[in-house]
């Protein structure tokens, strides 16, 4: 069984979609299996990450930004790709040291979550954006 997410963004952080994805393993009347997500864009990532506190987000989100800051900074002199913008390079860099990919194992009919774990999109560009998500249960 697959799907198409489609996930708007509204400019750089992390974007829940644990109820979509919920809702899409339990409309497959699965019981056991594995759910393979996938990331169309080389500029976003996937994470499974603290649900509850909104500060791990943003704590995320400030320690990527320091990592791989905008390209008209200085510390950044080096970077060649700026056709799409300062925000574009430091995007790809960090969709290349974290995932585009999950695998969730299903039990019971549901993702084998933990109690503090949600599934989201990371944005790292600087636009509101359009991400599609393929997900595939096998």
């Amino acid at each position: 069984m697959q799907t198409i997410f489609s996930i708007s963004t509204r400019g750089p952080g992390l974007r829940g979609f644990t109820d979509e994805v919920r809702a899409f393993v339990a409309g497959a009347g699965r019981e056991e299996g594995l759910l393979t997500l996938f990331a169309q864009h080389t500029s976003c990532s996937l994470l499974v990450q603290e649900n509850a506190d909104p500060d791990v987000r943003g704590d995320l989100q400030a320690f990527f930004r320091r990592l791989a800051p905008h390209a008209d900074d200085p510390s950044m002199h080096w970077v060649k790709h700026r056709t799409e913008g300062p925000d574009d390079m430091p995007a790809h860099i960090r969709a290349a040291v974290l995932p585009t990919s999950l695998s969730i194992p299903i039990i019971g009919g549901k993702p084998a979550l933990g109690a503090w774990q949600g599934v989201y999109l990371f944005e790292h560009r600087d636009e509101p954006q359009v991400r599609r998500v393929v997900a595939h249960l096998a």
